[in-house]
């Protein structure tokens, strides 16, 4: 998944920054790490596997990421993939994914607060309003399965051009995993185009009380 990372991003901010931002929060890899990691052929078992497990995630996912091995099982079989439970159970820790059972904890990144300071919604799901860059702004936080654990990214995306202006990757929930992201899409826009101003701009984000 470091690997699928790295790809998407790599022609906006390049290996090397993102490589170097992933080892400083608790995510090492080298430039070259990641470009030996290309060379390799891919054999078709490896394919076939990476496939299954991309069909262990969505299904985790549209199951409201509740299923543990045997019903994830049954829901591979139904969807038509010739599987065994035991090697399901093997895709799933792969993904790095698995089933909620009583009193587990489950890892939530957005959690309403019904009682925290509320700004309006501007935007009331307009997403075809904006008809230039920059005039709304929209942002989030995700978090992201590595070899050693999880990690929170955040990013703002503009909703015009749907360019990602500005991320940051994090071993944990603070003001910084938002605040630095915001920042570095300031910076981005400013380096683009120094006559660029914020006046205007519609910074939009969920609900959630982090």
């Amino acid at each position: 998944m470091i690997v699928a990372y790295i790809d998407d991003h790599r022609e906006e901010f390049g290996v090397e920054p993102i490589c170097s931002v992933l080892t400083e929060h608790g995510t090492p890899i080298a430039p070259n790490t990641y470009r030996s990691y290309k060379r390799i052929p891919i054999s078709a078992a490896e394919l076939e596997e990476a496939y299954l497990v991309d069909a262990v995630i969505t299904l985790w996912r549209k199951n409201n990421e509740l299923y543990g091995i045997r019903k994830m099982w049954w829901a591979m079989r139904r969807a038509g993939y010739r599987v065994g439970r035991d090697q399901v159970g093997r895709l799933m820790r792969i993904a790095g994914v698995q089933g909620v059972r009583r009193g587990e904890h489950r890892t939530v990144t957005t959690t309403r607060t019904q009682t925290a300071p509320r700004h309006p919604d501007l935007l009331k799901r307009g997403w075809n309003t904006p008809t230039k860059p920059d005039t709304w702004w929209v942002a989030d936080f995700t978090y992201v399965w590595t070899l050693t654990g999880f990690v929170y990214v955040s990013f703002v995306t503009d909703v015009y051009s749907r360019r990602i202006l500005g991320w940051r990757v994090m071993g944990s929930k603070e003001t910084a995993l938002v605040a630095s992201a915001l920042s570095q899409a300031l910076a981005t826009r400013h380096r683009q185009d120094a006559q660029f101003t914020s006046t205007g701009l519609v910074h939009h984000s969920d609900a959630g009380s982090q």
